[in-house]
């Protein structure tokens, strides 16, 4: 079942007197994806790290499903959020199947034990990700749309109620974001995502949030807060709109200002 998500004047930086990210407040409602967009080191993936958990907040909250995570055993968060990096190859000859069923860790009474329920939730995991055919296969050896196929996959075993993913659609080409991106549609979780592709941004979000310099410049749905205004001040470039002929989203093309 899918958790609401609510961010309450967070901060963080590496000292006091350095924030990545100041005052950060919004909700995400369970079941909704909300994309998270900005230039580079706009903050996007620092905010992130606070909310899976990896950098503790200087200030403010992130509750999940009403509860504070930072509160939270690692365990627990761990069987309530997921979540997706950029694809970074592992070093050791781990099998698709391993890898996915490394999702099942949370669970396990130890690190090697496995169940029959965890088999069955691999299994599932791999025919639905359309990877049952690669089970077998070292996961280095896979294609990045294939790879980042397995990783959902090892990160649904997890049996989520949030999922946050950092830029999965990154080094893919066409067809395989545009995969990634149905593949998000399909989930009935509540997904928190950062996307360098505006376009495929309006395509997917609920609601989207515009980041500058470590804070929100903008948030709503993607026909309010991806505007040529927004863009211009996230961006610094000129952005056309018009909308998408079937899905009547915005659709952009960009400019160096002049």
């Amino acid at each position: 079942m899918a958790v609401d998500v609510t961010v309450r004047d967070l901060c963080w930086g590496p000292h006091p007197r350095r924030r990545i990210i100041e005052a950060i407040s919004f909700d995400v409602p369970a079941g909704s994806t909300t994309v998270i967009v900005g230039a580079n080191g706009a903050g996007k993936s620092t905010l992130l790290r606070s909310i899976y958990r990896q950098n503790r907040p200087v200030a403010g909250q992130v509750l999940v499903g009403g509860r504070d995570i930072w509160q939270m055993p690692a365990r627990d968060v761990s069987r309530l959020i997921a979540v997706v990096l950029q694809e970074i190859a592992p070093d050791f000859a781990f099998t698709v199947r391993e890898v996915v069923a490394m999702g099942r860790i949370p669970y396990r009474d130890s690190l090697f034990s496995r169940s029959t329920t965890d088999e069955a939730i691999t299994r599932q995991a791999l025919a639905d990700f359309e990877l049952a055919d690669f089970a077998h296969r070292p996961f280095s050896g896979l294609s990045g749309g294939e790879k980042q196929r397995a990783l959902l996959a090892r990160a649904i075993v997890q049996q989520p109620r949030l999922i946050v993913l950092d830029e999965p659609t990154n080094h893919l080409d066409i067809r395989h974001q545009l995969e990634v991106i149905d593949m998000l549609r399909r989930l009935d979780l509540t997904v928190l995502v950062t996307l360098h592709d505006l376009n495929l941004a309006a395509a997917l979000a609920d609601q989207v949030l515009v980041m500058r310099d470590g804070r929100i410049c903008a948030l709503g749905p993607p026909q309010a807060t991806l505007t040529p205004e927004t863009i211009r001040a996230a961006f610094d470039v000129q952005a056309d709109m018009d909308r998408h002929p079937r899905t009547g989203r915005p659709r952009f093309s960009f400019d160096l200002l002049p």
